[in-house]
């Protein structure tokens, strides 16, 4: 048998010893081609290897403004974050005792509404005066309700005398922690200590205020 006549059954199609013709050749290829256009392969969930997945893009620039966060306030945080951790680790290196009050009198200036040049001297002349009238009274009295009553007195008394009124509340501040918190050490030592982490708290406020100034308060 020829080898044309043996391939044909397995295909499926008939083999016949006449010659087909040429219309029904043409019918028969019509129909194969109608067959294939209409076979079509199951559609597949899975995503080709060559390509990549869509990244939606999450920059951090923009969480602030989905969260009503201003860039100011958002500056200003970053900016007391920096300032009072200088604060405190300058404090830390000299072994200061109580050296919290650095970053204290850092937050106070920094954060101030009023201008920190003149909120610094307010706070450096009263802290100076109150160490030195608290390392005064607690040489000579016991503190007692009486005592730090008139301290805190004389404290207007004398910032009144020497024009730094607006500097009272600090000077009040200064003597009541000298007289009131117990303390190990002779009190000139702790005004000392006092006037000291104050100061270096001042000092950095002030550097920071020069050196990396606040944004304005309308700043988006």
């Amino acid at each position: 048998m020829p080898l044309g006549g043996a391939a044909l059954p397995a295909l499926g199609f008939k083999h016949s010893s006449r010659p087909a013709s040429a219309a029904a050749q043409s019918i028969s290829l019509a129909k194969a081609s109608t067959t294939w256009r209409n076979f079509q392969l199951p559609k597949s969930n899975v995503r080709p290897s060559n390509s990549s997945p869509t990244i939606q893009s999450c920059s951090m620039p923009h969480w602030p403004a989905r969260l009503e966060i201003t860039r100011a306030a958002l500056i200003n945080s970053v900016r007391a974050s920096v300032a009072v951790v200088a604060s405190m680790l300058l404090a830390r290196s000299l072994k200061l005792p109580e050296f919290y009050w650095a970053p204290i009198s850092t937050i106070v200036i920094l954060l101030s509404t009023i201008d920190p040049l003149t909120l610094a001297w307010q706070r450096f002349a009263g802290t100076a005066l109150g160490a030195a009238l608290g390392a005064l009274i607690a040489s000579y009295w016991r503190p007692s309700w009486i005592v730090y009553g008139l301290g805190i007195f004389v404290c207007g008394i004398f910032s009144a005398l020497l024009r730094i009124g607006n500097a009272y509340r600090f000077t009040a501040i200064t003597l009541t922690i000298v007289l009131l918190i117990a303390h190990t050490r002779p009190a000139w030592i702790v005004a000392t200590h006092r006037f000291i982490e104050v100061s270096l708290g001042i000092a950095v406020a002030l550097v920071v205020t020069m050196v990396w100034p606040a944004p304005a308060a309308g700043t988006d």
